[in-house]
């Protein structure tokens, strides 16, 4: 783990905020649009107490350089309770020179709690979902569309005891056009249950993705964007 400066701290602290920092060219992709990704992350971390009727207490930034053949290749951190402990984590995706893209976690400590192994190869890359309990046991999910441009793979993965483990797998849907600075659709929660929303492969159909007994695919509308807006506001 390479930062820059790092404070103690307790079990309650969490992240309140979060951005990439340190824009670099070093690794020309340019899946989002333009060639540049960030070579750092920083965090804001609030120490707080478990007692809600005490006062939170000093507030850090960690900054988490990383080395020279690895970039965040990625929009914006999101901040995620992964672990269900009532404080919040980062997951970011993180692109090696030689391996490609994983989906990293961060915590409060600047430290990587779980990863995805990188997808094998340079200019490979991944586009998050997003992450909730999504098939009710009491476990985060994470999920991503892999190589949204050629494997067009949704994969998902359980964060249990410290780790990630893949769960599922669901073949020809994506989220991410080549050269688009946004990510289609996301995690929606109309009813009991969250629903992952994403994109048939040949991009004509919205889907969304559930778990009762098994994971299941839907088509809910046709795509367009002002349906796909509709659809994760549970509107349709």
């Amino acid at each position: 783990m390479w930062l820059a400066w790092q404070s103690p701290v307790t079990a309650a602290d969490t992240i309140t905020s979060a951005r990439f920092t340190e824009p670099t060219t070093r690794y020309a992709h340019g899946v989002l649009g333009d060639n540049i990704e960030y070579g750092t992350l920083e965090l804001t971390v609030i120490e707080s107490s478990v007692d809600n009727s005490l006062p939170k207490k000093k507030q850090t930034v960690l900054t988490i350089p990383l080395p020279s053949d690895r970039v965040f290749e990625d929009l914006a951190p999101r901040l995620v309770d992964v672990d269900l402990d009532g404080t919040l984590e980062a997951m970011v995706v993180e692109s090696s020179h030689q391996t490609g893209a994983q989906l990293a976690i961060y915590d409060a400590r600047g430290e990587k709690i779980g990863a995805t192994p990188h997808i094998g190869t340079r200019y490979r890359w991944l586009a998050p979902i997003g992450a909730a309990d999504l098939d009710g046991d009491g476990f985060v999910e994470v999920a991503y569309i892999d190589r949204p441009h050629l494997a067009k793979t949704l994969r998902i993965w359980r964060f249990k005891n410290g780790a990630l483990t893949e769960i599922a797998t669901l073949p020809n849907l994506t989220n991410h056009r080549i050269g688009e600075d946004f990510i289609t659709g996301g995690v929606r929660n109309c009813n009991t249950h969250p629903e992952l929303i994403v994109v048939s492969a040949d991009w004509q159909q919205i889907v969304s993705i559930s778990y009762e007994r098994e994971w299941t695919t839907n088509t809910v509308a046709e795509f367009t964007p002002a349906d796909m807006k509709q659809v994760l506001n549970c509107l349709n």
